[in-house]
């Protein structure tokens, strides 16, 4: 026989009706995660981390960026970032530059250092792309990438960027 619990233990709360909506975030996680599975042994191969090369890709599309700029395009937070531009500086990925008209803001841009590796990387990184597409559908994809930059514009604009 099971010993009673002491009268100062609460009883168990009740089982929540469960909510009527899918997880969305938990979902949009596992999609993230079930494409960077395919890139990862890319990164892994050329000694960058998913946070550098995120960083790399979005200074390839609009160099230079100041660290604000990165934080909202990587999605990666102020304090994480300070730590993974010091590191890639360290790497000679980047190259970190005080503003001529203001020393407290700094403009961050890819080394030739770094350009040569995302050229090296190119091809794998675009036969990566070419197999995913091929596995799921051109028109899956292009439908995907118009409703996640439709997702952005509706959402995106309100979402602080992190704080982790």
């Amino acid at each position: 026989m099971r010993p009673k619990a002491p009268a100062s233990v609460p009883a168990l709360a009740p089982v929540l009706a469960p909510l009527p909506h899918r997880n969305l975030p938990l979902l949009l996680l596992q999609a993230r995660e079930a494409v960077i599975a395919n890139f990862r042994p890319i990164l892994n191969a050329h000694g960058l981390t998913e946070q550098q090369w995120r960083i790399v890709r979005a200074l390839l599309d609009a160099s230079p960026l100041e660290p604000r700029q990165i934080v909202t395009l990587c999605r990666i937070s102020s304090p994480s970032l300070a730590g993974v531009l010091s590191r890639m500086d360290d790497l000679g990925l980047v190259r970190r530059e005080r503003m001529a008209g203001d020393a407290r803001r700094v403009r961050v841009s890819l080394t030739d250092r770094s350009r040569a590796l995302a050229a090296t990387m190119a091809p794998q990184i675009e036969a990566t792309y070419a197999a995913i597409e091929a596995r799921i559908g051109a028109g899956f994809i292009g439908g995907f990438y118009r409703t996640l930059d439709e997702l952005i514009a509706l959402l995106g604009s309100e979402a602080p960027p992190p704080d982790e």
